[in-house]
C-alpha cells in the first residue's frame, strides 16, 4: 500500500517542498515504522508522535512495515513541520482518506491537536503561485491570510480527517485581518532629545539617504537616545519591503500574527557571537543582519565586540546581504539594513570631557580604538561627536522637533531621490556605485576644491570619498538643491572623523 503527499521545510530562510512517500508492508512480521531521506532529529521524533496521536484520535495504526520516505532525499529535513503530512501519508496508504494535492504544514501533538509551526507564510507564497493549495494548523491562520493563499486550517488531526473525508470544511475566525496597514506607533519620539542640533542634523541625513552613523561621546550623552529614536523618522515599509520582513521573522519563528508593518530594530549584546550576527552554524541559520533586514541594527559599545564580529561585518555594510558557504550549499541571506554605532572615545568614557577627568593612558585609548579597523570606519558614512549636554538645556522646558516633522522632510528628500534614481536599481544615495556618482552627482567648481583639499590632507580613500560625495548629494535633496555646492560639501565633511584623529589619537 502506497500513498504519496507533499509538505514542505525550510532550509535557512528557502522553503523546500518535500515529497512525503509511505509504504506499508503487511507482509512483514515485524510492526514498526521507518523514517529514512536525511531526517533531523526532530522529524525522527515524530513517529513517536504520530502513534501517540493516531492512539488518542481513535485511529488504529496498520500492522506490518511503515516506511516513510522524504524527498529529496540528499537535503536534510530539520523541525516539525512534517508530523501532520506524515501522518496523512499513512491514512491514505490506508485508504482511509483519498488521495488530495495540498501541501501539508504542522505538528502533531501527543493528544492528536495540529500546533503551530514556523515559516509558513514564506511556504505559503513560495509555493501558491505554483498551483498549490494548503493544509496548515489552526494557529497559523493569520499568516495564511496575509498570503491570500488557498488553504484549510485544522486544530487537531480527528477534524482534518473527517474534513477530508466527508469534504466539508468550515474556517472559525476570531478576528479577520484586512489589507489596510496599521499606523506606525512608537513611545519615542525625537523631541524627547534635548539640544544636540549637530547629531539630530546628522541622523535626519542618516535617514534621508540610508547613511550608516557612529557616535562617539562619554557616557550618559543620549547615543542610545538617538539610536532608539531613529526607526521614528524613517518612512513606513512599502509592500514589497513588508513581504520581505515578515517572511525572514516567519522562517525563524518571530512572526507573532500578522504582517510587520514596522521597521525592524535589533540590538546585540556585545558579547554575541560572529554567528549570531552573521549568521551560519552547523544547521545554518539567519543572523542579527538578516533579522535588521529593511530595519536598523544597533551595536551599542561597538569597540567591545569581538574583532572578527566587526571584521564580518564588512559584506552586508558594501553588499546588503551574507553569503554562508558549507560544503553542501550556499546560503545567501538578505542583509540590507541601516547601521547605527555607539561608543566611548576611551576606556573609562571620559577622554575629551569638559567635566570629568579621563584616567586612560594614551596607550590605552590606542588600544581601544584599534579593535575599530580602518575599513570598517571606511564604510560608516557619517562619524560624530556626542557631547555632553548642559544642565540648564537638560531641564529646560523647550523640546525639539518631532520625529514626524523630520520624517516628512526625509520622505521628501528619499521621493527626489527616486525620481532620479527611476533608470536604475537603486532608490536612494547610499547605494550608488562609483559610476553613478560619476553619472548623477554634480559638484560646483569650489565643491571640487574643497573635498580636494580635504583628501589630501587627511589621506581618504577612494571608499571614503564616495561615502562624502553619497551624503553630500542628500544634504542637497534636503536642501532641494540641484547641484552639490560648497555648503553641501563642507557640512558632508565635517561628519567624518578623519578630522578629530588629534583628539582620539588614532
Amino acid at each position: 500500500m502506497f500513498f504519496k503527499t507533499y509538505s514542505a521545510v525550510i532550509v535557512g530562510i528557502t522553503p523546500l517542498l518535500v515529497s512525503v512517500e509511505v509504504d506499508i508492508n503487511t507482509r512483514s512480521i515485524k510492526r514498526d515504522m521507518n523514517i529514512v531521506g536525511l531526517p533531523d532529529t526532530a522529524v525522527k521524533e515524530s513517529k513517536q508522535r504520530i502513534i501517540s496521536a493516531f492512539k488518542n484520535s481513535s485511529i488504529a495504526l496498520p500492522d506490518g512495515l511503515i516506511t516513510v520516505n522524504l524527498a529529496p532525499s540528499d537535503v536534510k529535513k530539520e523541525g516539525t513541520y512534517l508530523d501532520l503530512a506524515i501522518a496523512f501519508a499513512i491514512l491514505g496508504a490506508m485508504k482511509h482518506i483519498p488521495q488530495f494535492e495540498s501541501v501539508v504544514l504542522g505538528e502533531l501533538g501527543l493528544d492528536g491537536t495540529i500546533r503551530k509551526i514556523k515559516g509558513v507564510l514564506p511556504i505559503l507564497l513560495e509555493y501558491s503561485d505554483k498551483g498549490f493549495d494548503f493544509i496548515i494548523p489552526q494557529d497559523n491562520t493569520a499568516e495564511a491570510l496575509a498570503s491570500k493563499s488557498k488553504f484549510k486550517a485544522f486544530s487537531s488531526l480527528s477534524q482534518a480527517v473527517l474534513s477530508l473525508k466527508t469534504g466539508e470544511y468550515s474556517l472559525k475566525i476570531d478576528q479577520v485581518l484586512t489589507d489596510e496597514p496599521s499606523p506606525q506607533e512608537y513611545d519615542e519620539d525625537f523631541s524627547d532629545i534635548k539640544g544636540h542640533a549637530l547629531p539630530k542634523r546628522a541622523f535626519e541625513i542618516a535617514a534621508a539617504g540610508a547613511h550608516n552613523i557612529l557616535m562617539v561621546g562619554p557616557p550618559g550623552t543620549g547615543k542610545t537616545m538617538f539610536a532608539r529614536r531613529f526607526p521614528t523618522i524613517l518612512p513606513e515599509m512599502d509592500e514589497k519591503e513588508v513581504i520581505e520582513t515578515s517572511k525572514i521573522y516567519s522562517a525563524v519563528g518571530l512572526l507573532d500574527s500578522s504582517l510587520i508593518r514596522i521597521r525592524p530594530f535589533r540590538s546585540p549584546h556585545h558579547t554575541s557571537s560572529a554567528v549570531a550576527i552573521i549568521g551560519g552554524g552547523s544547521n545554518v541559520k539567519p543572523g542579527e543582519v538578516t533579522l535588521a533586514h529593511n530595519g536598523v541594527l544597533f551595536l551599542d559599545e561597538l569597540p567591545e565586540f569581538r574583532r572578527d564580529v566587526l571584521e564580518a561585518l564588512r559584506e552586508p555594510l558594501e553588499d546588503s546581504v551574507v553569503t554562508v558557504s558549507r560544503a553542501k550549499a550556499t546560503h545567501i541571506f538578505p542583509a540590507n539594513f541601516q547601521f547605527i554605532a555607539a561608543m566611548n572615545p576611551c576606556p573609562c568614557g571620559y577622554f575629551g570631557d569638559k567635566e570629568i577627568a579621563c584616567k586612560c593612558s594614551a596607550f590605552e585609548i590606542k588600544r581601544y580604538w584599534k579593535n575599530i579597523s580602518g575599513p570598517i570606519l571606511d564604510r560608516i558614512d557619517i562619524q560624530i561627536q556626542v557631547p555632553r549636554v548642559e544642565f540648564e538645556e537638560m531641564r529646560s522646558k523647550s523640546y525639539g522637533e518631532t520625529s514626524q516633522q523630520i520624517r516628512e522632510r526625509v520622505i521628501k528628500a528619499r521621493n527626489i531621490q527616486k525620481k532620479r534614481y527611476a533608470q536604475e536599481f537603486i532608490k536612494l544615495n547610499s547605494k550608488l556605485s562609483h559610476r553613478m556618482i560619476e553619472k548623477y552627482i554634480i559638484l560646483s567648481d569650489d565643491a571640487e576644491e574643497i573635498l580636494k583639499l580635504y583628501v589630501k590632507k587627511y589621506k581618504l580613500s577612494g571608499r571614503a570619498i564616495d561615502k562624502v560625495l553619497k551624503m553630500a548629494q542628500t544634504i542637497a535633496d534636503l536642501n532641494e538643491s540641484s547641484i552639490v555646492d560648497v555648503k553641501c560639501i563642507s557640512e558632508a565633511l565635517q561628519y567624518r572623523l578623519n578630522n578629530l584623529d588629534n583628539d582620539f589619537a588614532f
